[in-house]
């Protein structure tokens, strides 16, 4: 039951405790803040989450369904990096139209404790790189890739959300986009003609079979020579020779 003009008050518990625990600095939030700022008892926050952890878990799954389905909210176009870029943009986007959530989600990082969030989203962009490296786009393995542009992605991200509406130049974020996936390309991703981007072409290759052969789960080799050929292709893939 809601006040009329008032949405749920399941809803309002989630966007309280979103708030105040964006706004907490790391200090503890009680549950008197969250029932006070939803406005309900207790007992209602128990019966829809059990209890204030219940909460807290809510509104990172939640903020994470609406993460994904922007992510995964458009047609592939077919190239893989091109794709990669759209999504980026909605990363950014989603930080800016909901700062308080994204918050929650990205910018309460501790010491040598990693997000589960962080490694989902990691995995989200690693699926995407997976097929860049299989058609020979990357020089780096996808999983490398996926680190750190989702690294540069949230930094961006949590950089404009802390400017001024008025003082965002989102300039910033193409730039860093594009230089970020620039690092990871291949030149045949990039067509940069005779330059070269530090790999050789062998190593460009050698992760595309890799990428290949991880996600079609070959059955042409047994399970311990496929384990063994990937083992060379990682150490091919990972070499800095040119």
């Amino acid at each position: 039951m809601s006040f009329e003009g008032q949405p749920p008050a399941k809803m309002r518990l989630l966007r309280a405790a979103a708030e105040l625990l964006a706004n907490s600095a790391g200090a503890p939030v009680s549950t008197r803040q969250i029932t006070q700022l939803a406005e309900v008892s207790a007992p209602t926050l128990y019966h829809h989450f059990g209890d204030k952890e219940g909460l807290f878990d809510a509104v990172v799954s939640a903020g994470f369904e609406e993460y994904v389905a922007g992510e995964r909210d458009f047609a592939p176009s077919g190239q893989p990096l091109v794709d990669i870029r759209r999504m980026w943009d909605n990363h950014v986007q989603f930080g800016l139209n909901q700062p308080e959530l994204y918050l929650v989600m990205f910018g309460n990082i501790r010491p040598e404790s990693r997000p589960a969030i962080v490694a989902d989203a990691e995995a989200l962009m690693e699926e995407m790189l997976n097929k860049a490296a299989a058609a020979g786009q990357l020089s780096v393995q996808p999983r490398e890739a996926a680190r750190s542009i989702l690294a540069a992605n949230v930094g961006v991200t949590l950089m404009l959300i802390a400017e001024a509406v008025v003082d965002r130049n989102l300039d910033l974020s193409t730039m860093t986009r594009d230089a970020m996936i620039y690092a990871v390309a291949s030149d045949q991703a990039e067509q940069n003609g005779n330059e070269s981007s530090g790999k050789s072409s062998v190593v460009v290759a050698a992760i595309a079979l890799n990428a290949a052969l991880q996600s079609s789960h070959s059955d042409q080799l047994s399970s311990s020579e496929l384990k063994l050929f990937l083992e060379w292709l990682h150490r091919i893939s990972t070499s800095s020779t040119t």
